[in-house]
């Protein structure tokens, strides 16, 4: 029994010894690493050295922890690849088979349960060891590749890697563009697989956020860069109106082009974004003039006290490794087996002392909050000389201000545009806008062209000089009007006054006076009182006017033809006729105005289109063809007049003033004729000055014509105003 019990300890004790692989490497016991140290420190590459120290530390750590995998011993053995592919696949053929002799799936020499492979190759030779662990279901954790491929959890379903990955990288620099909006940007990467991928991840997104790469210029990342095609990208990063060249590459290809990167390093107002996680130097030398141009993209990295209490659970079940470790950080793999670590944005400055320090100005983790995942310190970056204005700007054309919207073309990038201004009534309220907005119809572009403004508000007021003149114009006629009425009045028992027919002379006075005064209508704020009035009153008014001056040209034609042996006109004789005459041709136009104010009267409208920028409060005709049935009424009325006149004007009489008439319906009826044209041209309140204009003018024409010869003879020739002059010319 105690010998079955010792088998059964020896047991359980060899089984609890849980190996671990450092690069690609074979399992071995803890206490023999010692003797593989002292074989292998030699040539040890010095880069690696201190990975080794860290991994060794922490399996002591993990060991000689009661609290970490307790009643588990990790053993481990190195092997270091010196960047060759052939060391690297021999390494991992020795996992398979024993130390010395290469027979894959043959165990000759182990001591323990192999847990996992850890390896930092490159990653093309990490995709094909992959290939070989997952035939025997062994994790590898890498903690150097970051390709693209490698997030596939379908392919690659045991590769875990504590570094983000390049899909990340990407994100963070798409985030860092974004943030500074540069726009115009070249590239410069290695044409490896994994990053030809990235550069197009790069561009598809710089696209997306409406940005251009002016150039992408690729070096070989095997062998040597040949010089004319160092020649080509140096060409290409010099002649760059790009302020900002994005470097992206691993760190083993980063020597291909070294000498380009140094020589960008002394370009004045290029800013070099980097993923290449060089050695950072501490000092450099004051004879190159070097520029503090440089934001590095490097994966997130820890100072961890007492050496490093950094817990990796290492198990066959990865996929459920989730706990915080002692920084209070959440520590997990997700599906694609990706770490859950982000990037720091590092910022290269040269001091003027020499030395180089390295300010951490800025991160990336891509499982934060969507909107806290990148943040910068824009204040802890120490810029170059030439860029004295803050950030620097990379875009291929200048931001075009509010006011104005982008014109690109065909023939150039999307990002390389012109700046024309907003057409009348739209805005651009922020810079580079695809498109102007249009304004509201209650609203009009302001004079910058950034923000919509309340039109003004106009009509033909009292208080403009445009509407006093007019005011004071009509109420000088009104007052001419009835001082000749007042004449009229006072001679009327005179013969001129008599052989004119006073009682029409009245009726047209006093019409002409309330023309005059039915114009002042027409200015003020319209409403709807007064949009009916306007219309109505100047149609009636101006009928009984006209329809007064027909029936003076007919009373004048019937007094001749009566005095005719045997004419039966002589029954027409009398004011009958001519009081019938301006009856009925008014009430007709009664009729008229009626049927407009029942179907569709006038009614104020706010015209938002006639004048740009302008509300012009306005009348509205309600019912054009009764607008046009009265005003052609009104044209009726003085065509018939000025014919009657016409043919009456060569009549013997010393006061026949069909002469006058005809004179005075020329007048009017060319007044009238010019203000249609006229009319129709001009907008918003000039209309209503035009209409104002025609009523004064054809107003003043009856007034002018037919009265003021009349009252020339009253007042400056008061002899041939009686009867014994009348007789004796008419007996001449």
């Amino acid at each position: 029994m105690e010998d079955r019990g010792q088998q059964m300890e020896d047991r359980n004790q060899q089984t609890s010894r849980m190996k671990t692989g450092w690069k690609t490497g074979t399992n071995r016991h803890h206490e023999r690493f010692e003797q593989a140290e002292r074989a292998k420190t030699a040539c040890v590459y010095l880069t690696n050295y201190y990975d080794f120290l860290a991994f060794v530390s922490t399996v002591e750590e993990i060991n000689n922890s009661s609290e970490l995998l307790p009643n588990l011993t990790l053993g481990f053995h190195i092997y270091d690849s010196y960047n060759n592919p052939l060391i690297v696949f021999k390494a991992a053929i020795s996992i398979f088979s024993r130390l010395d002799a290469l027979l894959p799936n043959y165990r000759c020499q182990t001591s323990g349960t192999l847990a996992a492979i850890i390896e930092g190759l490159q990653a093309e030779e990490s995709i094909h060891l992959s290939n070989v662990f997952r035939i025997y279901h062994y994790p590898q954790l890498s903690y150097k590749s970051q390709s693209l491929f490698m997030s596939d959890a379908h392919k690659f379903p045991y590769f875990y890697r504590t570094v983000p990955s390049e899909l990340h990288l990407c994100a963070g620099i798409l985030s860092l563009l974004k943030h500074f909006n540069w726009t115009w940007v070249g590239i410069v990467a290695s044409d490896d697989d994994s990053t030809v991928r990235a550069v197009q991840i790069l561009k598809e997104g710089i696209e997306q956020n409406n940005g251009c790469i002016e150039f992408i210029e690729t070096y070989p990342h095997e062998g040597v860069t040949p010089p004319d095609e160092m020649n080509k990208i140096n060409d290409s990063i010099h002649s760059s109106s790009a302020s900002v060249i994005i470097l992206y590459s691993k760190k083993e290809y980063f020597q291909n082009i070294y000498k380009i990167i140094a020589s960008m390093r002394q370009i004045p107002g290029k800013i070099l974004i980097t993923t290449v996680e060089w050695d950072f130097r501490s000092t450099y030398s004051l004879d190159f003039s070097l520029k503090n141009n440089i934001l590095a993209f490097t994966a997130v990295k820890r100072n961890i006290p007492s050496t490093l209490k950094f817990i990796q659970e290492l198990h066959h079940h990865m996929k459920s490794v989730h706990f915080k470790n002692i920084m209070g950080e959440e520590i997990f793999f997700d599906e694609n087996g990706d770490f859950s670590s982000g990037y720091e944005l590092l910022n290269e400055v040269y001091l003027p002392n020499g030395t180089v320090r390295n300010e951490i100005v800025g991160s990336y983790n891509p499982y934060a909050l969507s909107g806290q995942d990148f943040t910068i310190n824009e204040k802890a970056i120490m810029w170059g000389n030439a860029f004295t204005q803050g950030p620097p700007q990379s875009k291929c054309s200048l931001s075009c201000p509010p006011g104005f919207r982008k014109l690109t073309s065909k023939e150039k990038p999307i990002c390389c545009y012109d700046c024309i201004p907003c057409p009348d009534g739209e805005i651009s309220s922020q810079s580079d806008m695809e498109n102007c907005i249009k304004c509201p119809e209650n609203q009009w572009s302001n004079q910058n062209r950034d923000a919509c403004i309340p039109k003004m508000i106009t009509f033909l007021s009292y208080e403009e000089p445009l509407g006093i003149s007019l005011t004071v114009v009509s109420m000088v006629f009104c007052l001419i009007s009835a001082f000749i009425f007042r004449i009229f009045i006072k001679y009327r028992h005179t013969p001129i006054v008599k052989a004119n027919n006073c009682s029409l002379s009245y009726v047209l006075l006093i019409s002409l006076m309330f023309c005059f005064s039915c114009s002042l209508i027409f200015i003020g704020h319209p409403d709807k009182l007064t949009c009916i009035l306007r219309h109505i009153a100047f149609g009636i008014i101006f009928t009984i006017a006209l329809s007064s001056v027909l029936a003076k040209t007919i009373t004048v034609v019937i007094a001749f033809q009566a005095t005719k042996p045997k004419s039966k006109l002589r029954n027409w004789m009398g004011p009958i006729l001519s009081n019938s005459i301006v009856l009925c041709c008014s009430l007709l136009q009664v009729l008229l105005c009626l049927i407009w104010i029942c179907t569709s009267p006038p009614f104020p409208y706010h015209n938002i289109k006639s004048v740009i920028g302008t509300i012009v409060i306005e009348c509205n005709e309600g019912s054009i063809i009764a607008f046009y049935c009265v005003m052609g009424y009104l044209g009726l009325l003085s065509g018939i007049s000025f014919l009657f006149a016409f043919f009456a004007r060569n009549l013997p009489d010393t006061f026949n003033e069909a002469k006058h008439i005809t004179f005075s319906m020329m007048v009017f009826c060319s007044v009238w004729v010019a203000f249609i044209p006229t009319y129709l041209s001009t907008r918003g309140k000039y209309m209503v000055a035009v209409e104002i204009f025609a009523i004064l003018a054809s107003s003043a024409g009856l007034l002018g014509c037919i009265f003021t010869p009349k009252c020339y003879m009253i007042l400056m020739r008061p002899e041939k105003n009686n009867k014994k002059y009348l007789t004796r010319h008419i007996k001449s």
